[in-house]
């Protein structure tokens, strides 16, 4: 008995000590859920003062910045923090390989099949180094809606300035509606993302430790 556990030590510590998270992806995700939360509570306070929805209301307890003006300076320094650290990370990705590695291929079949074991509680979480398919999926089109919450930003930032930005959206007024309902999707994820990672406490732990 004892030399069989003298042999799986070994191994036990090698997973233990593996990397799963190397440490340029956990400095640009921390950076980037405070950039993206101070952008959605300074946000909020700015919808407020012009809102999309007649029965839409954010809570003042859940807001930044107290008022428009302040709110807007918020806002924007925010905006130049996740824009250079979400420049950071594509780069990074796409040199790295990273997300050729962790999010190709994406399959209808896989992401089905995925879905349904998860509603069933038959989705395993054992191996952080592989993404499942709906992971693939979520990531992946987070990605495409930070690129489009950015572009829109710019453009009802700088309608003039930038009026061929602001026209590839339909206009001023779709493009604040673009914005809006991609700001939802954000939340969204996070409300996932973080319930997930609270199911897999040993996730959280490798994105903050890296092993």
């Amino acid at each position: 008995m004892s030399s069989i556990a003298t042999t799986d030590r070994p191994a036990e510590q090698a997973v233990r000590s593996k990397t799963i998270q190397p440490a340029w992806v956990r400095i640009v995700h921390w950076i980037n859920a405070v950039a993206m939360v101070l952008m959605i509570m300074s946000g909020w306070q700015i919808y407020n003062a012009s809102p999309l929805f007649g029965f839409l209301r954010f809570s003042h307890s859940i807001t930044l910045g107290g008022w428009l003006g302040g709110a807007l300076q918020w806002h924007f320094a925010a905006m130049w923090l996740l824009m250079v650290n979400g420049l950071v990370y594509l780069t990074l990705g796409l040199v790295t390989g990273r997300f050729r590695r962790k999010l190709l291929p994406i399959t209808v079949d896989g992401v089905v099949g995925d879905t349904r074991a998860a509603l069933t509680g038959k989705l395993s979480h054992a191996d952080l180094t592989t993404y499942n398919y709906v992971q693939k999926l979520l990531y992946a089109g987070i990605i495409v809606v930070g690129i489009v919450i950015v572009l829109s930003g710019l453009a009802i930032w700088k309608p003039v300035q930038l009026q061929w930005l602001t026209a590839l959206f339909g206009g001023y007024d779709v493009a604040r509606y673009v914005h809006f309902f991609c700001m939802a999707a954000i939340v969204g994820f996070l409300v996932v993302h973080v319930a997930l990672a609270l199911l897999v406490p040993k996730s959280l732990r490798a994105m903050i430790i890296g092993k």
